[in-house]
């Protein structure tokens, strides 16, 4: 008998000092990622994949300066990670696969011998309270067709002071659970290089065109407010373009708007197209609020386009456009 208590009271000690030593495990809160390996980890992914699976505090990864020649995961499980570049013409993350090109290393996960669009980023993003500043993330594979540079699924991220650098299919903003915003970011492309199904803001990005095509190909779902709204954003293109619409609908309920941007003249009269289908025009929302420049004269765009009244305004705050049921509000910054 009085083994048997002596058995038991070893194993409740061991319980305990176990317990106690599980309540105060700390977690790192920051990884360096250096190419010259003075930092934790010589690649992204390494730092990505040590952060602490469904983190509930914001773990920072600092990237130094370099050209990391990575296809960049972040997954589902992990989330709030912040990736924090040196500077963004200097910390570039950078790939080259696009649709249609074979998979080097045999079938994917879904048995595709060959990349797809939506398998053709450099950096894809699944994990939600996302952030990143201060990076350049490119697509090098040229003019080849479909060839994200970066892939974004996560709810709740915010892109600061970053290039997105691609031809087609530049930036895949998706899913319409998404909650993405983008400040002061440089983005580029040729065709829909701004594309997707997310509920994103664009806050004092240049939008520069590398061709006659189109911007955006919003898929917004009819269940959505909003789609892309764009702030104060300035579009530009490339010498000789001349021919560039402010969108197209990926699919029938697309919604795009531009607010207090300037319109270089590449931008068509128009301004918008319905991708080949009357029908869509009966059930997308393109609208603008006092566009400025040579491209944003508004007497010449397609009818089924809108002019936001100053009542209409109103609803575009990034507090109104991203509060779902959360409040979820990333920048305090007032909007018009």
């Amino acid at each position: 008998m009085f083994k048997s208590i002596k058995v038991i009271a070893i194993i409740f000690s061991l319980f305990t000092v176990n317990l106690v030593k599980a309540q105060t495990t700390q977690y790192l809160k920051s990884f360096t990622v250096a190419l010259d390996g003075s930092g934790d980890y010589r690649t992204i992914q390494e730092a990505i994949n040590a952060v602490r699976d469904l983190s509930q505090q914001q773990v920072t990864i600092h990237i130094k300066k370099g050209i990391y020649h990575e296809k960049v995961v972040v997954p589902q499980w992990k989330s709030n990670i912040y990736l924090l570049g040196d500077d963004p013409a200097e910390t570039i993350i950078t790939n080259n696969d696009y649709s249609g090109k074979v998979i080097p290393t045999g079938k994917d996960a879904f048995g595709k011998d060959k990349f797809s669009t939506y398998t053709s980023y450099t950096l894809l993003v699944e994990g939600n309270n996302f952030k990143a500043e201060n990076l350049t993330i490119e697509n090098t594979s040229g003019r080849v067709g479909q060839a994200v540079a970066l892939h974004v699924e996560a709810d709740k991220c915010t892109f600061i002071n970053c290039r997105l650098l691609g031809n087609q299919d530049t930036l895949y903003a998706t899913n319409d659970t998404s909650r993405q915003l983008y400040q002061n970011c440089y983005i580029e492309g040729t065709t829909d290089f701004i594309f997707g199904a997310a509920t994103a803001v664009f806050e004092n990005c240049t939008l520069k065109s590398l061709t006659n095509s189109y911007i955006t190909a919003a898929s917004t779902t009819s269940k959505q407010k909003f789609g892309y709204v764009f702030f104060n954003c300035r579009l530009i293109a490339d010498s000789g373009v001349k021919k560039v619409f402010l969108g197209r609908p990926w699919r029938p309920n697309a919604k795009v708007v531009y607010i207090n941007c300037e319109m270089g003249a590449h931008i068509l009269p128009e301004g918008w197209n319905n991708w080949g289908n009357m029908a869509n025009e009966k059930t997308v929302f393109y609208g603008e609020y006092n566009s400025k420049g040579a491209g944003s004269t508004a007497d010449n765009r397609v009818k089924w386009s809108k002019q936001l009244s100053a009542k209409e305004l109103k609803d575009y705050t990034i507090k109104n456009i991203f509060s779902g049921s959360d409040d979820w509000e990333p920048n305090a910054q007032s909007q018009p």
